[in-house]
């Protein structure tokens, strides 16, 4: 019997010896900067015709490490991998299975210091944000296999007189699993370990600006215990999954997370039937957001502001649960900006390798072409009142370095009010009553995650009510949801209202069975 379920602890790194450990994990992952690693399908290692170089993004230069460009031919290859492992797999036990994700988690936990460097040099998390990271992988694997023993116990069925009935769950056969770089651990051992013990097998394909760190996690699964085929690992251009893989007639489900452009096309190409599907193949996507924190005048001032700056600029804003728009009473607004801007601008903003930075590089040199495009656009649209472009670093290292902004005074209908700019931009808006700011906050076309401020519980049974997002909190950030405590996923086009740490989810990669025996 597995023990109740609990969050991993977040390291601070106020103890010395884990600040040690984690120095020495960074130079550790350094020194193999360069490595090339194989695409794995059916436990054999491919080498592909041409490879790719994953970069760190606060030194371009630097190669991380080296990566197969995948095609058609191999892509089919790790179909046919999957389709046939999957015969032998879905038979096996659901203690089993979890078993090999409680051997997995545990692994993680001896080797968290490395997985969290590997963030730190390939994407450019902080520390504490790497270590976040690694934690919210760690549990999503207790959680799910947890989940895999309850959903094996099967329905509850009412009595039926004559009939001995059963309705239980089933695997759904190959999935295809296209995680993004910027939960590069949690969010792609999530995705791919609730399909795995859930008893379907996988075709893994990492987002090409993380692919070192999908590498390791892959290989620590396969080392946890996983049958060959069970478990495949294919990198190169997104084409390959989102043509070869996802139109492919064996491909009965497909997870995804992402732009609400990508998920939209997969979700289109998904519905169409090949030659020789036989079923409706299944699509769970995740699609990002625009999320609001509405700050009210009896709101706790000192608090909102620090809550809106940690929603807004952790990670670099990089994260689809993000503040981008921070709506404010008119009451408190000019003040509320002065003191935003100020808290902002004391951000440290540099390589984070060194423990002391706050912000470090975003993902890449489109990511940085984007976000500096739209703070342009803001600059038309409103009063930048602290960052406005490219950070001095970005000249002296080449690192893709962007100054934290601010823009006040924003109109609710102007593109950076509307539209997912994913970077260390946020924009501030004028409410005239509560009434105006929950107007706001609903005008967009996502509804994934927020938050408002007030001391009112009748303010914030309202927003219950009427602030129309899958992940709204109190009094705190909208960012930093937990495995089991707040499942997490948002409506519209958000997404496919799909709940991740949630009791939901491996339901959506499962499908239920009824059988029924005539008693005599």
């Amino acid at each position: 019997m597995a023990s109740e379920f609990k969050n991993e602890p977040i390291k601070l790194f106020n103890d010395p010896s884990d600040a040690g450990k984690q120095k020495d994990a960074i130079a550790k992952v350094r020194a193999s900067f360069g490595t090339e690693y194989p695409i794995i399908v059916g436990g054999e290692e491919i080498k592909a015709a041409s490879t790719f170089g994953s970069v760190n993004p606060a030194k371009p230069t630097e190669v991380v490490g080296k990566f197969q460009k995948g095609d058609a031919q191999i892509a089919e290859k790790a179909m046919s991998a999957a389709a046939t492992a999957f015969e032998s797999w879905k038979k096996v036990p659901a203690k089993e299975r979890a078993e090999v994700l409680f051997r997995a988690a545990q692994m993680m936990r001896e080797r968290r210091f490395e997985f969290n460097a590997l963030m730190i040099l390939e994407i450019g998390k902080s520390w504490i944000e790497a270590d976040a990271d690694t934690a919210e992988a760690i549990d999503f694997m207790e959680y799910y296999a947890r989940e895999a023993l309850r959903y094996d116990e099967g329905m509850a069925v009412t009595p039926v007189a004559g009939e001995k009935n059963r309705c239980f769950y089933i695997p759904l056969g190959v999935g295809v699993v296209i995680p993004p770089w910027n939960f590069p651990n949690a969010i792609l051992c999530g995705m791919t370990a609730a399909s795995i013990v859930a008893g379907n097998t996988v075709i893994l394909k990492p987002a090409s600006d993380t692919p070192t760190i999908g590498y390791h996690v892959a290989r620590l699964l396969m080392d946890a215990g996983l049958p060959a085929g069970v478990l495949n690992f294919i990198t190169g251009p997104g084409s390959i999954a989102g043509e070869a893989l996802v139109n492919h007639p064996k491909t009965r489900f497909i997870t995804f997370t992402g732009s609400m452009e990508v998920g939209l096309g997969i979700t289109e190409k998904a519905s169409r039937r090949a030659g020789g599907q036989k079923w409706i193949k299944r699509v769970v996507a995740e699609m990002g957001g625009k999320d609001s924190i509405i700050v009210l005048d009896d709101a706790d001032f000192e608090g909102a502001v620090s809550a809106v700056v940690a929603s807004a600029f952790g990670f670099q804003g990089q994260k689809c649960s993000a503040c981008s728009r921070v709506i404010v009473h008119e009451a408190i607004y000019d003040r509320f900006v002065d003191s935003v801007a100020e808290k902002t601008n004391a951000l440290v903003v540099g390589n984070t390798e060194d423990q002391k930075s706050y912000m470090g590089p975003v993902s890449s040199a489109s990511a940085e072409k984007k976000i500096l495009e739209y703070i342009e656009i803001g600059k038309n649209e409103g009063r930048v009142v602290a960052g406005g472009g490219s950070h001095p670093l970005r000249e002296s290292t080449g690192g893709y370095f962007v100054k934290p902004t601010v823009i006040a005074d924003v109109d609710p209908k102007a593109r950076i009010s509307l539209e997912e700019i994913f970077g260390p931009v946020l924009a501030v808006i004028r409410a005239k009553d509560y009434d105006d700011a929950l107007e706001i906050a609903n005008n967009t076309d996502y509804g994934l995650t927020g938050a408002i401020w007030t001391s009112s519980r009748e303010n914030w049974n309202r927003a219950v009510d009427e602030f129309h997002v899958g992940n709204l909190y109190w009094n705190r950030k909208c960012t930093g949801a937990l495995v089991g405590g707040h499942p997490f996923g948002g409506f519209n086009m958000s997404g496919t209202d799909s709940k991740a740490g949630g009791r939901d989810y491996l339901g959506l990669l499962m499908q239920a069975k009824l059988v029924s025996e005539t008693v005599r």
